[in-house]
């Protein structure tokens, strides 16, 4: 069953507000609770590109390095071309990004062909439940939310298992994916929750019910935000507890810990909710994207806005 088309406005607003979220966020990494109002303490006063860390104001991390891959990719293949998009991973886990997940890096030199590679990472690892694969959905949920839920879930879940063996990942990225496409189509994300968590293996049903419940919070996480169900949950609370795109994205940077993940993991689902137009410009005047690999490509706003309008196309 097919859905109704993304707006190109939530669309652009999705792929762009993940990128925002991603640079905003990336200065705080592993930083304390609070750190960015700390600093900013008043919205809309301007500044808070401000770079550190190792980033430049507006420079987008290896979320939106890795988010930008896939979504050339589906635009190249008309879909899902899964051993192209391991390729491109790999071009640019080896031209040394400045950022790039351990368990992801092991999986992609680790010589392994596309199809088993995560598998047999996980089966010796037995750790693979980060959120690397869930920081670089917004693309595809674009991409497929057209084609309704279990579409959408389903590329969702492959996407994922290129680099995260454990299902707990791939059933974030899925639960990701199916409240973008709602809220991509001008529906109610939070409303969506239970349809979506009723399409989650069972073996993992619990443990997104539970971050994902409306009276959870973040404080209640009993792993770090790292892992991919705090990090999805604590995305929705930002979004439930807020009524715009930026005091989302301050709420989830504020969380502290994994900051550039959380907040590009809010971005996409409030940029989706509240469209491009939510987005303050202060925010995306300074946003650019470096692809290592790729002979020093740089993307910047616009072509984030061009890429999303194609993909939902």
């Amino acid at each position: 069953m097919t859905s109704a088309p993304p707006s190109s406005e939530r669309a652009v607003g999705a792929v762009v507000g993940s990128a925002v979220g991603d640079a905003l966020g990336a200065p705080f990494e592993f930083g304390p609770e609070g750190a960015f109002s700390a600093r900013f303490p008043e919205p809309g006063l301007g500044g808070e590109m401000c770079g550190g860390g190792g980033w430049e104001p507006g420079e987008a991390t290896d979320d939106t390095q890795m988010a930008i891959l896939i979504a050339e990719s589906l635009l190249e293949h008309d879909g899902l071309g899964l051993p192209d998009v391991f390729c491109r991973f790999q071009r640019w886990a080896a031209a040394d990004p400045k950022d790039i997940g351990l368990q992801t890096e092991a999986v992609l030199s680790s010589g392994d062909p596309w199809d088993v590679a995560a598998a047999l990472h996980f089966q010796t690892s037995q750790r693979a439940a980060g959120n690397g694969a869930l920081m670089r959905a917004t693309p595809s949920a674009v991409h497929f939310a057209r084609q309704g839920r279990e579409v959408t879930m389903s590329a969702a879940r492959r996407l994922a298992a290129l680099t995260h063996g454990d299902r707990a990942a791939w059933e974030g990225t899925a639960v990701f994916h199916e409240l973008a496409r709602v809220a991509l189509t001008g529906g109610d994300p939070l409303a969506a929750v239970p349809d979506a968590l009723h399409a989650v293996h069972p073996d993992h049903r619990e443990r997104y019910a539970t971050v994902l419940a409306p009276d959870w919070h973040p404080d209640l996480a009993t792993e770090f935000n790292g892992a991919v169900w705090p990090c999805l949950g604590s995305a929705v609370w930002a979004l439930r507890t807020t009524t715009c795109y930026e005091g989302a994205v301050r709420a989830a940077i504020d969380l502290g810990g994994d900051t550039d993940t959380v907040a590009a993991v809010t971005g996409g689902l409030a940029g989706a909710v509240y469209g491009v137009t939510g987005i303050p410009a202060r925010w995306t005047e300074a946003l650019h994207i470096p692809l290592p690999g790729f002979g020093g490509k740089v993307l910047h706003a616009a072509d984030l806005a061009a890429l999303a309008r194609r993909l939902c196309n």
